[in-house]
Parts: C-alpha cells; sequence; structure tokens
C-alpha cells in the first residue's frame, strides 16, 4: 500500500510539474460559464418581437429577452466606409472605438483571444469580415467561416479551420443560416462530449437579413407582401444628398421608393430574421439538452441597423436612429431576469462586459466601458450621450431627450427632440427658441470628438450642394443577387 501510495504520489508531482514547465494552465475548481455570441447582420432595433414590433415573429429572441437583459439603446460608433459592419465588428471584437481601430484587426488583441487566454475553448461560424489571417489569430477552432461582406445565401462560401490553426480552401453550401446553426449545433455537441468541463466561447455571426433578402424557400410566405406597414418615417426620397446617395445599398430599389417595393422588402426583411429565430432555438435546445445551458451567457446583438425605406433611404450610410441602434440581449447564470434597460452602450462595451461578467479580468487597452454593473441592475447608466461618426461627412451626438446631427460638407445641421419626435422628422435646427439647446450639443459633439481622436473639421473647405437629381441615378446588381431578387426588384415585374 506504501508504494502504491508513493507512486501515486510520484505521478502526480510529475503531471503538475509538467503543466507548469510548459505554461498549460491548471484546470479551475471553479467552472467559468459558457459565452455564446450570437451576432445578426444588418437588423434594425425594432425588428423583433420583444422590441414592441407587433408585425414579426420572433418567439425564440423574444423568450431570451425575457430570460434576461434587453438594451434598448445599444449602437454600433459608426463606420469608415459604407461597409459599416466592418468597423463594426473590429470595435465589437477589439473592444475600441471607431477612431483607434479599423477594419482588419492585424496584431489587434481580440475578446476570443482573452477567453483562450483565461482558459476557454473558442469557436467561431459565419461572417467574419476583417481578415482571414485575423480569424486564424482569434479563434481555436472554426467551421463554416465565410470570409467577405455578403453573398448569395443560396452559395455562400465557406471555409474551415485546419488543425494547423490555417483555413482550408472555400466550399459553397446552403443555406447560409442553417449551414453557421448546423457548424454551432456540431461544435457544441462535440465539446460536451470532449471536454464538458472546459468553458467554451462560441461565436456564431449570421449573414441575415442582409440582402440579398432572399428568403428559404419554407419561409417565402410567412409575411405576405402588402402585409407590413411602411416605416413611420417613410419617404418616397431622401430630402437631401447627404454625401452617399449613390453607395451599394441605395440602389436595391428603384427611385422614388415605392410603398410596394419597400413593404415588399419588409416581408423579405421579417422571413430573414424568422429563419433566424427557429435556428437560434436549435442551438438553444442543444445547449439544454447536453446540460450546458443553466451555465451559458447568451449575446444576442447586430452590427448595424438599416433605414428600409426610412427618411428615403435603405441602407445604414446615415446616422439616424433606424441605421445606428441595434438590438442587443443578454441572459445568463446572475444576470436579472426580464428586465429592459434604457443606459447608453456600445457594441465596444461588450468585450470588457462580457470578461467582467465571466470572472476574467478587463482585457487591456481598450475603450469599451465595463456594464456588468448595469447588467445586473447595481446601476442605471454610465453615459450621459452617445456620439456617432460616418466616414468625414457626417457626425452626431445625442442625450436622452435630444438629438444633433452634421453634415460638414453640406454646412447643415439637424436637431431633434427625440422624446416628442422619435421618427426624426421636424428638424428644429436654426429655429431661435431652440439657439440654446443647438450651442449646448454643438459643444458637447466637439467634446466628444475630442476625447474620440476624431479630426474631421465640422465645417468643410468645400460646401457640396444639396440638390440631387434622381433620374440620374443608374441602377445595376450586384453579383450576389439571386433570380428572386432579380426578378423582383431589378426587372420590370409589373
Amino acid at each position: 500500500m506504501y508504494k502504491l501510495t508513493t507512486s501515486f504520489k510520484t505521478l502526480i508531482t510529475f503531471i503538475l510539474s509538467s503543466l507548469l514547465l510548459t505554461g498549460n494552465p491548471l484546470p479551475s475548481t471553479d467552472k467559468k460559464p459558457n459565452i455564446l455570441f450570437i451576432f445578426a447582420d444588418d437588423q434594425r432595433a425594432d425588428a423583433l418581437g420583444c422590441a414592441g414590433n407587433p408585425y414579426i415573429q420572433t418567439p425564440v429572441i423574444d423568450q431570451l429577452a425575457q430570460e434576461g437583459v434587453r438594451f434598448t439603446r445599444a449602437y454600433v460608433m459608426g463606420g469608415h466606409h459604407g461597409a459599416i459592419c466592418m468597423p463594426s465588428r473590429a470595435m465589437l471584437m477589439s473592444g475600441k472605438s471607431l477612431f483607434n481601430v479599423y477594419d482588419k484587426l492585424d496584431g489587434v488583441y481580440t475578446m476570443p483571444q482573452h477567453f483562450a487566454k483565461h482558459g476557454y475553448t473558442t469557436f467561431g461560424t459565419g461572417k467574419w469580415h476583417n481578415g482571414g489571417q485575423t480569424f486564424e489569430a482569434s479563434f481555436q477552432l472554426g467551421k463554416d467561416v465565410f470570409l467577405g461582406g455578403m453573398s448569395d445565401h443560396f452559395k455562400v462560401p465557406v471555409r474551415d479551420l485546419d488543425e494547423n490553426g490555417k483555413l482550408g480552401e472555400p466550399t459553397f453550401k446552403q443555406y447560409s443560416t442553417d449551414v453557421f446553426t448546423d457548424a454551432a449545433i456540431q461544435f457544441l455537441s462535440h465539446h460536451t462530449q470532449t471536454n464538458p468541463k472546459k468553458p467554451f466561447f462560441c461565436y456564431v455571426a449570421y449573414t441575415v437579413p442582409h440582402d440579398p433578402r432572399s428568403p428559404h424557400p419554407d419561409y417565402l410566405s410567412t409575411y405576405p407582401d402588402g402585409t407590413i406597414p411602411i416605416p413611420g418615417n417613410y419617404k418616397p426620397l431622401p430630402d437631401f444628398d447627404h454625401g452617399d446617395l449613390t453607395v451599394r445599398d441605395e440602389h436595391l430599389t428603384d427611385w422614388p421608393r415605392s410603398t410596394k417595393d419597400i413593404q415588399a422588402s419588409w416581408s423579405d426583411y421579417f422571413a430573414l430574421i424568422t429563419h433566424m429565430d427557429t435556428q437560434i432555438d436549435r442551438i438553444i435546445q442543444t445547449l439544454k439538452s447536453t446540460g450546458q445551458y443553466e451555465n451559458t451567457i447568451i449575446v444576442y446583438a447586430a452590427d448595424n441597423g438599416l433605414a428600409m425605406g426610412s427618411h428615403g433611404l435603405l441602407g445604414k450610410q446615415n446616422l439616424y436612429e433606424h441605421s445606428m441602434k441595434v438590438p442587443f440581449i443578454i441572459a445568463g447564470p446572475g444576470i436579472p431576469k426580464n428586465e429592459v434597460s434604457h443606459a447608453f452602450i456600445y457594441l465596444y462595451d461588450l468585450f470588457p462586459t462580457l470578461a467582467t461578467l465571466s470572472g476574467l479580468p478587463l482585457p487591456p487597452q481598450v475603450d469599451g466601458m465595463d456594464h456588468s454593473a448595469v447588467v445586473k441592475g447595481n446601476k442605471q447608466s454610465l453615459r450621459a450621450s452617445m456620439f456617432n461618426a460616418y466616414r468625414h461627412t457626417i457626425r452626431s451626438v445625442r442625450t436622452d431627450e435630444w438629438k444633433l446631427i452634421l453634415y460638414p460638407e453640406r454646412d447643415y445641421t439637424q436637431v431633434f427632440n427625440l422624446k416628442k419626435d422619435p421618427l426624426e422628422l421636424h428638424n428644429l435646427a436654426g429655429k431661435s427658441e431652440y439657439a440654446a439647446k443647438e450651442a449646448e450639443l454643438m459643444a458637447l459633439l466637439k467634446k466628444w470628438q475630442k476625447e474620440t481622436h476624431d479630426t474631421v473639421t465640422l465645417t468643410a473647405a468645400q460646401i457640396l450642394p444639396m440638390d440631387y437629381d434622381p433620374s440620374s441615378f443608374q441602377r445595376k446588381p450586384d453579383v450576389h443577387q439571386p433570380e428572386y431578387i432579380l426578378n423582383r426588384y431589378f426587372r420590370n415585374n409589373d
């Protein structure tokens, strides 16, 4: 018996010594929460049932909101160019603000790297628009990874991360929403079987409801044309040229925007989201069947909003609320249930927030603010205002009640009272009774510029005209648009 005990002790001593010498962390006695991060593409904050939208069917996401906290004022900070999703995802993954990070994340410390450093298995699937090498540097495991901004949902090119940590050649699969869901489920099931005691960070980045708005055939009749009302701030044409009226997104329907096309777009948009909702349910059911649900923090968010006919626009290349505000729900162990927070929060705040909620040290050199106390209900808010920026052409600042949007190249200002005018329809700028408020907001915007290292001059050297001629715009579909979209929006189908 003595010899057996001694041998056993010697074996344990050898294992411990080997772990210490190789630098591999010892397994923790306290099980950290898993992270399931679900990220939608181009989803407006109001395109959810739990956000008060009576027309869309999102029962799974709505239930997630009941089991956690839903933020009503979550924002992407903006973008350096028309593909807002690139800087948005770079900010999310780095915890850095718009003017401190760009697109590719080369050499930038990322959220999955932080979780991996502290003992997590990290896995990613779906859209990664920040460079293949940065995905390889960020994740330990990856399957069905889409490197790009958009694709035909029925022919999505995806790659797998091999045993050497390198992404392979693309293969084409369909349908994107199902493909990414299957990859996540496969990871969760395999992880439970092979390493159930180790926490995971699972990132699922869908490519819907980004266009092409071509729903899965099973969902084509979910929202018949004409049944979805047009937005309350719908306009057939924008009031003025803000500098990006000819960006690709703005040519997805004809000029002027017909109510028929806008309603059809909303039907397709909602169908994409409802399909995604059913697939998210499959992932959640996998968590439950594998016994991981109760110890998993689930985040649901999106990279940016979308105009979809609001203000005569279609895309996200503007700073109206519909394009900058995003859905954000968080649920899981230690998080209050069925709560709604009106605190201002950026997407890049999620990196430090999730780190704290998971019991990890705060990541180094991030701009994001740890909102864990707000999530848990111990604080009401951390910010009194929000700042947004798009290229060198638009800047905005908002408080609880007021918002100012500035167009430096047009020397034009908008001021809205969001309490009375949430749809941003009545411009109060230049009116004497609001002059003091306008000056106050302008001073706040300049303060934000200084704090965020934004160097854009608020009045451009050359002022451009606000008038435009929509009849001169030439529409041309991109290569990713399938026949369904070509027939519906680009060919004469009267």
